[in-house]
């Protein structure tokens, strides 16, 4: 996994850390305003900010970063639906960006994502195209 970003945030003054140490002792309620909008955070994100409130309750500098989920070539394929071959092809033609841990290849969930985002927008130009060929009629289904 990639690290990404990081930023610091120092300590908060005493005073301040004492005050959300006293208003996240034996609370469950968590809530979020942005812009005036309440929002209900998953469980994960609350688990996350609740952990990071109380490091800064206790007076505690803290690093935030995000890590960039790294697949296997045979969870991307998966991901995919596409054989592994076919993917692992695909990485040596340079069509989807590859990482390597000593031997192995890693492929970011991202660039997953993005190729078929690109599949998606090829298959309906691709059926666009075709319904302006056949003038609106269908003449059959073409193979891959």
């Amino acid at each position: 996994m990639a690290l990404i970003a990081p930023r610091v945030a120092p300590a908060l003054p005493a005073e301040d850390a004492l005050a959300l140490q006293r208003a996240l002792d034996g609370g469950t309620d968590i809530t979020v305003f942005v812009d005036g909008t309440v929002h209900r955070l998953p469980a994960q994100a609350r688990d996350a900010v609740v952990d990071l409130l109380a490091r800064f309750s206790r007076g505690e500098a803290v690093t935030v970063s995000s890590v960039e989920e790294m697949l296997t070539t045979s969870q991307a394929a998966e991901l995919a639906g596409i054989s592994h071959t076919y993917l692992r092809n695909m990485t040596d033609r340079g069509e989807i960006p590859v990482e390597y841990r000593g031997t192995h290849r890693r492929i970011r969930l991202a660039a997953i994502m993005s190729w078929l985002e690109g599949q998606k927008k090829k298959r309906a130009a691709a059926e666009v195209a075709g319904e302006a060929a056949d003038g609106g009629t269908s003449g059959g289904e073409s193979g891959r």
